[in-house]
């Protein structure tokens, strides 16, 4: 990365998102390695995907007007720093981070993982891994010393950096930590559209991680199909699904929806012990990370058979999809995109926030909602551009004449000059058979 070499002390340094090499080879297949380090070919190189977030990071606080960013958000946190404890610290709002415009990241976390960041991550200056522990969602007490404490350490911090004097970035936090800050004299901002900013467009190495994870879904799904049979329950096949993840290197499972028979329409967006019966309509959504990058993949099977108004609902599914895939282009305004989307009406919805969450596309990376967001409810009105190296989860969902009855289709896809990439390779383009009788 390369900084305003005449900037002032002072002054937050000035990296120009242009500067910042995303390393891209288009012209090459993506690659879907294995997930261990060779010698013998490049992989995932973990410093430069370091490199990479950090500068992004910095270059959008630079055009944000704000002096320093303070990340409770674990996904921030990671994306800042390159560390984390696993998927127990995602609601504990206990570790943090702080990024000022002229400085490095600090991070604080339970003192033994303090220590162990001070050990294993060179990447952080030594004294900037801290000891902290906040509220842990109230779970502490009533004594407000952890945040008075906190909240002083941070504005030292930030006139020693030079930047007390300009709003503070802040993305999630516990009330009483907010309002410490504010008696610090600190103006306090929303940070987390520029963290969503800094994370919109991909590297070559996140794209890797992002592939590596698709594929391990493309996997399960394979073992998915062979289980899919009259007596399984919806449940058994979320076991079965997660032992496979974490067989093959999944580090969080973090949800995973099991749908068939009469609950596929409406959509519940979870999974029970239901039996699949005989030409089942059945749906399954896979969402898990590797190294932190998120899986967001739907499949939908019968089991068995396949009846007309489940086939036409699956055709139906499948071209709103590709329609929606066709548009994903970069310098393509969202709204267009939002527009090739089904509106409400189309699947028996009153309005589109009734029918928000079932034909749209999010941003992919280390959350699992990323900019940007593509819907008819929110980008007729604000659309933005898109951008090469942009990750889209693309979903489609149309419900049966059969009133019971849904297909729920789910692409990944990555950005490239040329157009769009699909990375969720099960097969998907006909409706698939599990076990056809």
């Amino acid at each position: 990365m390369s900084a305003d070499h005449h900037a002032k002390p002072n002054e937050p340094r000035i990296i120009r998102p242009d500067d910042i090499d995303p390393h891209h080879r288009w012209d090459r297949p993506l690659q879907a390695p294995g997930h261990t380090q060779v010698d013998f070919e490049e992989r995932v190189n973990f410093r430069r995907l370091h490199d990479y977030r950090l500068a992004r990071t910095r270059a959008a606080l630079a055009q944000s007007g704000l002096g320093a960013l303070l990340c409770f958000d674990q996904h921030n946190i990671r994306y800042i720093t390159s560390t984390v404890i696993g998927e127990w610290a995602r609601d504990k709002l206990t570790r943090y981070a702080l990024l000022t415009g002229n400085g490095d990241p600090y991070i604080w976390d339970f003192g033994s993982a303090a220590k162990h960041h001070r050990m294993h991550a060179p990447w952080l200056h030594h004294d900037h891994c801290r000891a902290g522990l906040l509220g842990m969602r109230g779970a502490v007490g009533g004594d407000n010393e952890l945040f008075v404490q906190a909240a002083k350490e941070i504005r030292s911090l930030l006139d020693a950096e030079g930047v007390g004097d300009m709003p503070l970035g802040l993305d999630v936090v516990e009330p009483p930590m907010l309002f410490e800050l504010q008696k610090q004299g600190i103006e306090v901002r929303d940070g987390q559209q520029t963290m969503l900013m800094a994370r919109e467009v991909k590297n070559i190495d996140e794209l890797t991680l992002l592939n590596m994870a698709a594929a391990m879904v493309d996997g399960v799904y394979q073992d998915i199909a062979e289980a899919l049979k009259p007596g399984v329950k919806e449940s058994e096949i979320v076991a079965l699904a997660t032992g496979r993840l974490y067989e093959m290197g999944s580090d969080c499972v973090e949800a995973i929806n099991s749908i068939s028979g009469e609950r596929c329409s409406p959509h519940p967006h979870n999974f029970t012990d239901r039996l699949i019966r005989p030409g089942d309509q059945a749906f399954f959504d896979i969402i898990q990370s590797f190294m932190g990058y998120r899986t967001c993949y739907y499949r939908t099977f019968n089991v068995g058979k396949a009846t007309g108004p489940q086939r036409d609902a699956y055709r139906r599914a499948r071209e709103w999809m590709d329609r929606a895939i066709d548009l994903l282009k970069p310098g393509v305004s969202s709204d267009v995109v939002a527009r090739a989307l089904p509106t409400a009406e189309d699947i028996g919805f009153a309005s589109e926030m009734d029918a928000f969450g079932l034909n749209f596309c999010h941003g992919l990376g280390l959350g699992l909602h990323e900019r940007p967001l593509v819907s008819r409810l929110n980008s007729l009105a604000h659309p933005i551009e898109l951008k090469s190296g942009m990750v889209f989860a693309v979903e489609t969902y149309c419900p049966a004449s059969d009133g019971v009855s849904a297909a729920r289709i789910e692409e990944e896809v990555i950005l490239t000059p040329d157009g769009p990439r699909i990375i969720s390779l099960y097969p998907a383009e006909q409706l698939p058979i599990a076990n056809p009788y």
